[in-house]
């Protein structure tokens, strides 16, 4: 399971322990292939992104994890993701049916997917680099590492979370 403090998804909801083991398979992936990332980023846009990395290009990578037929066909939001990184995945569970995601309404184009369990993760279709400006990548690396940080410093010194301003 992963032991960020800010975990993916409502801890009483029955998806969430299924999407924090896809994170942990798909952080597993990442690490082999140094790429580095957090869950639940806070994005400028009001959204949050299950998870948000950096690869070693200084690349921006953003995974939407989803266990649930439902919560995959009910997402329309999932687009807001596009204008905060450089690569785009679809993050799911084995279980779940992949057929949506090779739709037009899910863009095959502009995303990847990633199938994954708690003890590894495979890429199923690689995502395309859409590069972001290079201004937007300066902001954005910025604060994923600012959040980084803070999230280090609570882990040390639980105290020390609620001072100071949050993203």
């Amino acid at each position: 399971m992963a032991t960020d403090p800010e975990i993916l998804a409502d801890p009483s909801s029955d998806t969430a322990p299924r999407a924090a083991e896809v994170a942990r398979g798909i952080m597993r992936l990442f690490a082999r292939n140094d790429i580095w990332c957090l869950t639940e980023m806070p994005l400028r846009n009001n959204r949050r992104a299950d998870l948000m990395g950096i690869d070693a290009k200084g690349q921006i990578v953003i995974v939407e994890i989803k266990v649930a037929r439902g919560d995959l066909l009910g997402d329309n939001k999932w687009t807001d993701y596009l204008d905060y990184c450089d690569r785009f995945y679809w993050g799911l569970c084995p279980q779940l049916d992949r057929t949506p995601v090779e739709s037009e309404e899910f863009r095959p184009d502009a995303c990847g997917v990633i199938v994954a369990d708690s003890y590894d993760a495979e890429i199923i279709r690689p995502a395309p680099l859409a590069p972001l400006a290079a201004a937007r990548r300066k902001v954005e690396v910025e604060r994923l590492s600012r959040t980084a940080m803070r999230r280090m410093t609570a882990l040390i010194d639980p105290k020390i979370s609620n001072l100071g301003p949050q993203p």
